[in-house]
């Protein structure tokens, strides 16, 4: 296996943020189904901010609620159904089985809080982490398999309306 690919973009303000899940979504196309991507951060980090306009670049409408209280929020696509789960509440990994994780793996699975079940970055397609800058925030991404490595290494990720600002991964 290749060695992961790993970026870090500055975030600007929560449009970047916005930027930067509709350019992950399409870079991920409109067939992720599959794949696990971990999203870490502190609170209030932007992790859900990220996931939801993940799941609007592919056509949601309406409320997108964080999945705090509800552990997962299941979305339907065509072609593939998205599950945001939060593991904020989950005190031992073995609950992720409790939420029926392992009938999502034909999903597209966006997991907030992956540090409550360790085993989960074994896995993994891609790690977003999301931290503090200033106003800002920065957002690492990790390519940890192959197909996560093709889909963002062609990627050019814009995080402003600048043209001239832009990183590429």
């Amino acid at each position: 296996m290749r060695e992961p690919l790993t970026r870090t973009l500055g975030l600007a303000d929560e449009d970047a943020t916005d930027r930067l899940g509709q350019q992950l979504a399409s870079a991920l196309g409109d067939r992720p189904a599959g794949w696990l991507m971990l999203l870490e951060g502190e609170l209030g980090a932007g992790k859900s901010t990220l996931a939801r306009a993940m799941l609007r670049a592919w056509g949601l409408t309406g409320a997108v609620p964080s999945p705090t209280y509800t552990l997962v929020e299941p979305y339907e696509f065509a072609g593939f159904t998205a599950y945001h789960i939060d593991l904020y509440r989950v005190v031992d990994e073995e609950e992720l089985e409790f939420l029926g994780f392992s009938d999502m793996g034909d999903g597209l699975r966006l997991i907030e809080w992956p540090d409550r079940a360790q085993s989960l970055e074994t896995g993994a397609d891609l790690l977003v982490r999301l931290s503090y800058a200033g106003e800002g925030r920065l957002a690492t991404l990790t390519a940890l398999t192959p197909r996560a490595i093709e889909a963002l290494s062609g990627c050019l990720l814009y995080t402003s309306d600048a043209a001239d600002e832009y990183n590429p991964v």
